[in-house]
């Protein structure tokens, strides 16, 4: 069997128990922990934006030393700092102890989550092969919160939030460590070919890429993206029970996001090999920003309610597919987690400060049909980015030198 296929399994489960440790336990645990430390749940979420600030901050850094040195010392050390960072989380007694942990749980979550792992599966696949690789990663991943938001709360109930978290980090140091140590690796010669980038030739491509038109399109859709999926999340619930539904309801559909994100991801796969990745994506973000300027429409009844969800979800993960088959295709592989690292950055940050923004405009305006508006126009202009300059040529660098080592066809 393939190594790189080793390398896939690896990260199915690592990077389900990663999310379901280092980022959904957060939901479960904030009022516990708010309630412990007699504080605000607001001052307790502060804490977690301050992880995804750290996150994008990292994100760059660690896209060099992926394309330097490769995954495993860097994934091992970062899911070493994610366990480490549980157990001091466990142990906090002020907010301003818990703001220091999360920042240094950002950094993990940069060093071993999907911003880590994506650009390791890139160094092992072709083209062909690359969007079975990483959707076994993300399809699996994607049920992380569904197995470990109960277990969190289960835990919490018969232990205390403090002993649950302990067992968190145990369980992830335990599986995500030695798989790290054990399974990444750089690929092997017959796999990227019989050279490997220079330093100087990786710069080279990274500058390209940032002179391109193409890339900054890119990021403009893909941070209108997230800016829109991470609006609607936080805000859905609430939206729904202004409309008059009950909360199990609200929550409920809420749920079905996570879900139909799968749904989305393999949607996208079936669909590429017959279409144009960028105009399938495009037509998913015009998808759902239909979904959402309906939505004020359809809300008010359970059905409508469940078919606007329904059609915004389809497009809910699949970013995470189609980025790193966009970049890569354009640009190669010799440079891909450098530039890759520059696009997560700024699009960390929209995950992280548009529902802010989006819940000012709530207290502005009284409504959520602001909200819903800016969550639809934000859709549209991820569309238009992602079609935006679609047709032109790559930078001549990537001509020159090629995009990107030779990669496994057997």
């Amino acid at each position: 069997m393939f190594h790189g296929w080793w390398i896939v399994v690896t990260f199915a489960v690592t990077q389900t128990i990663g999310y379901g440790t280092l980022y959904y336990a957060f939901a479960v645990l904030l009022h516990p922990i708010a309630a412990d430390l007699h504080t605000s749940p607001a001052a307790v979420t502060g804490a977690f934006t301050t992880a995804i600030l750290a996150q994008a901050a990292a994100a760059v850094p660690v896209g060099r030393w992926l394309d330097r040195h490769g995954g495993r010392a860097l994934m091992t050390t970062g899911a070493m700092l994610g366990a480490g960072m549980l157990v001091a989380w466990a142990h906090v007694r002020t907010i301003w102890a818990l703001y220091l942990v999360f920042a240094g749980l950002g950094v993990a979550m940069a060093m071993a989550l999907y911003e880590a792992a994506t650009p390791v599966l890139v160094s092992w696949f072709d083209a062909v092969r690359r969007p079975r690789a990483i959707l076994g990663m993300i399809v699996v991943a994607g049920f992380a919160s569904t197995v470990f938001m109960p277990l969190t709360g289960w835990l919490t109930e018969r232990e205390g939030w403090r002993a649950t978290l302990l067992v968190l980090a145990g369980l992830y140091a335990g599986v995500a460590v030695p798989l790290h140590l054990l399974v990444v690796r750089r690929p092997p010669e017959a796999v990227r070919g019989p050279r490997r980038a220079s330093s100087g030739h990786r710069r080279a491509l990274v500058r390209a890429a940032m002179r391109d038109r193409r890339f900054w399109c890119l990021v403009a859709a893909f941070v209108a993206h997230a800016a829109a999926n991470a609006t609607m999340t936080v805000h859905l619930v609430g939206y729904l029970v202004s409309r008059g539904h009950p909360a199990t309801f609200a929550a409920t559909v809420a749920g079905l996001l996570g879900v139909l994100s799968v749904t989305g991801r393999l949607l996208l796969t079936a669909t590429s090999r017959r279409v144009r990745l960028h105009r399938i994506v495009a037509a998913i973000f015009v998808v759902q920003a239909t979904a959402t300027l309906v939505l004020p429409v359809a809300g008010g009844s359970r059905p409508g309610a469940i078919l606007a969800v329904v059609a915004f979800g389809l497009g809910f993960g699949i970013a995470s597919l189609a980025t790193p088959q966009l970049l890569a295709d354009r640009y190669g592989t010799a440079a891909y987690a450098a530039i890759a690292g520059t696009l997560a950055a700024p699009v960390t940050l929209a995950r992280a400060t548009a529902p802010l923004l989006a819940a000012g405009l709530l207290a502005a305006t009284g409504g959520y049909l602001p909200v819903l508006l800016a969550i639809g126009a934000a859709g549209l202009l991820a569309a238009a980015g992602i079609l935006a300059l679609a047709e032109s040529p790559p930078p001549a660098v990537s001509r020159a030198r090629g995009l990107g080592p030779r990669m496994m066809t057997a």
